[in-house]
């Protein structure tokens, strides 16, 4: 079980697994990246994402919390999680929030070999 704060499930949104030059690349390859993040149902969720940041994490703030755990899932943990994870952690640095981000099941991915 993942224990979070905030948990969200990506799965809704374009799977990059099923394109064959993507398969063994991750959500932290510009070519995935990409694929996920110019999606225009992304560019919808990512707008709503941002704007539940902005009441939840402050709010979190104002109850005297330190920390915040969000968890991002999808099917495998290497392509849109890892996308969405990235700029979620970009736009909460970009916010003042020091962030620490970790791709939890990344390592298990059906990654490149290089």
């Amino acid at each position: 079980p993942v224990e979070a704060d905030v948990l969200i499930d990506v799965r809704f949104l374009p799977n990059p697994f099923w394109d064959p030059q993507m398969r063994q690349l991750t959500g932290n390859d510009a070519m995935v990246r990409d694929f996920v993040l110019e999606h225009p149902v992304t560019q919808d969720f990512l707008v709503a994402w941002k704007n539940l940041l902005d009441v939840v994490v402050p709010g979190y703030t104002a109850e005297g919390k330190s920390r915040v755990s969000i968890a991002i899932g999808c099917t495998g943990g290497q392509h849109r999680s890892v996308a969405i994870a990235n700029v979620t952690a970009e736009y909460l640095e970009l916010c003042g929030y020091h962030v620490a981000a970790s791709h939890r099941d990344l390592m298990l991915a059906n990654v490149r070999n290089d």
